[in-house]
C-alpha cells in the first residue's frame, strides 16, 4: 500500500526526485484523436486509450502521474458540448489513471486554466471561478486521486481561485505550477516570486514551473520559487524546448539527451518533482529518470 504523497516527498534523499509524466496532447493526436476534439473527449469514448497513455509514461519510469483532465473544466467542455459531464468525465479519468498506476504509483488530478478571463479584462468573477474549479477537484477526488495539481497558470487571481477550490476537495494537498512564457514572468506578468508565494500563502504543498519556453530557463526560476515558498515542495516540468513549425506540426528542439541533463540540475536545484511537458514523450521520461536518482516507492 502507498504512503500518502506528501509523505513519500518528505522521505527523498537530497537528490532524489519523484519522476512524472509528459505531454498526453501530442500522444492523443498520435494514438488518432482528431484534430480539433479535445483529449477529455476520449475519456468517455476511448477509454482504451487513456490507460495505454498512463501506461505508456509508467513504463518509461513516471511514478507519478496526471489525469487527462487538463481542460475539463466546465468553461472548456462547454465549447465541445461536454460541460453537463464534468463531473462524469473527471471522476472516469481519476479511475482511468488510478487503474492505470496501481496502488504503488501516484495520480494527481489536473486542472488547467479555465480558458476564460478575469475582471478587468473579463466577466469570469473570482466567486464563479472558485466553484467551477472546486467542481471539477470534487470529481478528480472523488476518483481516487492523490493530490490535485492545478498547472500552466497565468493569472494569478485565477491561480488563486482553482487553489481555493481545490482545498476544499477532500482535505487532500494542493499542487500549483505556473508558466512564466514571457520573459521570464507568466503571460499576465506575474513573476516567478509573485506566484509562488500567493499561493504558498495559501496552503500548497508544492509548487513550481512549468511549460514555458527553453527547458534552460527553469534553472534561473526554481532557486527564486524556492526563496519564495521555502516551505512547499519544488516542481519542475517543461517544455521539451522550442516549438517550430514543420509541415503544419509543433516540433520541439529539446531531445531526451538534453532533457535528461537539465533533469539532474533540477533535482540539484531541489525539485522534488521532474517531468515534462509539451513536445515530450515517454522517450523524455526514460532519459530524465535515468538521468536522476528516483525515489522509488
Amino acid at each position: 500500500m502507498r504512503v500518502p504523497i506528501l509523505n513519500r516527498l518528505e522521505a527523498l534523499m537530497p537528490g532524489e526526485v519523484l519522476v512524472a509524466d509528459g505531454a498526453t496532447g501530442t500522444m492523443l493526436q498520435d494514438a488518432g484523436l482528431p484534430r480539433g476534439m479535445p483529449g477529455e473527449a476520449w475519456i468517455l469514448e476511448r477509454p482504451e486509450e487513456i490507460v495505454a497513455l498512463h501506461r505508456a509514461y509508467l513504463d518509461a519510469g513516471s511514478k507519478f502521474i496526471l489525469t487527462s483532465t487538463f481542460g475539463a473544466t466546465r468553461a472548456r467542455l462547454k465549447a465541445a458540448g461536454l460541460d453537463a459531464q464534468v463531473p462524469e468525465i473527471n471522476l472516469r479519468a481519476a479511475e482511468l489513471a488510478r487503474q492505470a498506476a496501481g496502488e504503488n504509483r501516484y495520480v494527481g488530478g489536473d486542472i488547467g486554466p479555465s480558458g476564460e478571463l478575469m475582471p478587468p479584462l473579463g466577466p469570469l468573477t473570482y466567486e464563479a471561478a472558485v466553484e467551477m474549479f472546486g467542481e471539477q477537484a470534487d470529481a478528480l477526488a472523488a476518483g481516487g486521486v492523490d493530490c490535485i495539481y492545478i498547472e500552466t497558470m497565468s493569472d494569478l487571481n485565477e491561480a488563486k481561485a482553482a487553489v481555493e477550490g481545490a482545498l476544499g476537495a477532500w482535505d487532500l494537498p494542493v499542487f500549483c505550477t505556473f508558466s512564466f512564457d514571457t520573459h521570464g514572468r507568466t503571460s499576465m506578468g506575474i513573476s516567478p516570486a509573485q506566484a509562488a508565494g500567493a499561493v504558498a500563502e495559501m496552503g500548497v504543498s508544492a509548487v513550481g514551473a512549468n511549460c514555458g519556453h527553453a527547458p534552460e530557463e527553469l534553472l534561473e526560476f526554481l532557486p527564486v520559487i524556492r526563496g519564495a515558498a521555502p516551505n512547499a515542495h519544488l516542481i519542475a516540468k517543461p517544455n521539451a524546448g522550442v516549438p517550430r513549425m514543420v509541415k503544419r506540426q509543433a516540433v520541439y528542439d529539446a531531445g531526451p539527451e538534453r532533457m535528461a541533463g537539465l533533469a539532474r540540475q533540477y533535482a540539484e536545484l531541489g525539485a522534488v518533482i521532474v517531468g515534462a511537458c509539451c513536445g515530450s514523450s515517454p522517450a523524455h521520461i526514460t532519459a530524465m529518470a535515468e538521468a536522476v536518482r528516483e525515489g522509488a516507492p
